[in-house]
């Protein structure tokens, strides 16, 4: 009979409410950076994928990351929707940099090429998006993870829309 060996985990996390009522209050880097330096609580799926850091500027997200064990799919490998989720989040948030106040964005695409697989031997992951380009009603842009050794695991792009958000 094998045995096995049961692991866990806890976390938490801060009303996300709270966040979400700046949304629209604030330009994007302005709200991005306040999340960044702790005056704004992180949204969950920081915390529930673990998230290392961000870092923000105009037109520029990265996001970090560390995988473990709870990120493996039944491979033993991480679980190409966690590598989504750092994608998504990477390009969509470089988008939200370049929002003035009142302006709001939901993706419409994300389109995910993956070229390696990741494990926790891969190291620390970078993803990093970029703003392609930016109109008055769409925003592509793109998103490249990097693992340890700097080599390119996957890349995506996004279209996201963008929309007046009714005044609070």
């Amino acid at each position: 009979m094998t045995q096995t060996q049961d692991r866990s985990r806890t976390f938490s996390w801060s009303d996300p409410a709270a966040g979400a009522a700046h949304v629209g209050r604030r330009g994007g880097l302005d709200l991005l950076r306040a999340m960044i330096a702790g005056e704004l609580a992180a949204p969950p799926i920081m915390h529930l994928i673990d998230m290392a850091r961000m870092e923000a500027d105009e037109g520029r997200v990265a996001v970090e990351l560390v995988p473990q064990e709870f990120h493996y799919n039944p491979l033993g490998t991480v679980h190409g929707g966690v590598i989504s989720t750092l994608l998504d989040t990477a390009a969509a948030c470089a988008v939200h940099t370049t929002l003035p106040a009142g302006v709001g964005y939901t993706s419409l695409d994300l389109n995910v090429k993956f070229l390696r697989s990741v494990t926790v031997a891969s190291g620390m992951l970078r993803c990093e998006g970029t703003v392609l380009q930016r109109g008055r009603r769409t925003a592509l842009a793109e998103a490249r993870l990097t693992d340890g050794r700097d080599r390119l695991i996957a890349h995506a792009t996004s279209s996201c829309l963008l929309f007046d958000l009714p005044p609070t």
